[in-house]
């Protein structure tokens, strides 16, 4: 399984590093920024790190030769339609949200700010409308009382998105294809970035 990692920060490089554990094939690595520690890593592991022409979109030339499946983590950057078809499974992201719920850039924070109970993670397919695409796998967690976005994603979602993820990874390795549940959308709102507090 060759896998074409776009992301970026901390999410990323812990994703990078737990897919290289698990045996997973990180044939290039994307950012948006030739700054960023997921350049860092992926440069010091001897992996090939692509900066993005464009740092809102990620291009088929973008996206390395013979990638068998694309894998988002803390990228906000649209994979286009050419990139995804690039790649034999497509490709798949990391949303800390139960999606529909929370689309958008600042899903954790919009969960603290409704006050839901129960927050969770999606692994979900790439697609041309963002957080949209359909689900692969989906957990959920508690929100503790008086929890900050922050706590909530290093407590419990970032964790769970590392796991999501490797299922999904294990399952297109033994099945050769990816899950997939289309999106509910009467239940779709969405989580546009929140003014600083």
């Amino acid at each position: 399984m060759r896998i074409t990692l776009v992301g970026s920060r901390h999410f990323g490089v812990t994703t990078l590093n737990a897919l290289r554990e698990r045996g997973v094939e990180i044939a290039r690595v994307v950012v948006a920024d030739a700054e960023d520690r997921l350049a860092a890593a992926a440069t010091a592991a001897g992996i090939a790190v692509v900066v993005q022409a464009d740092p809102k979109r990620v291009t088929a030339a973008e996206i390395a030769p013979g990638t068998d499946l694309i894998v988002t983590a803390h990228s906000h950057a649209k994979v286009t339609r050419e990139a995804l078809a690039a790649a034999r499974l497509g490709g798949i992201g990391y949303h800390p949200s139960l999606l529909p719920r929370h689309r958008g850039i600042a899903a954790v924070e919009w969960t603290i700010k409704e006050g839901d109970p129960i927050a969770g993670g999606t692994v979900y397919h790439l697609a041309d409308r963002m957080d949209a695409g359909a689900i692969a796998a989906q957990d959920w967690c508690f929100v503790k009382k008086g929890e900050t976005a922050r706590e909530l994603w290093e407590r419990a979602l970032a964790p769970l998105g590392l796991r999501l993820l490797a299922e999904v990874i294990d399952h297109a390795k033994t099945h050769g294809t990816l899950p997939a549940k289309p999106q509910d959308e009467q239940f779709a709102t969405q989580a546009p970035n929140l003014p600083p507090q």
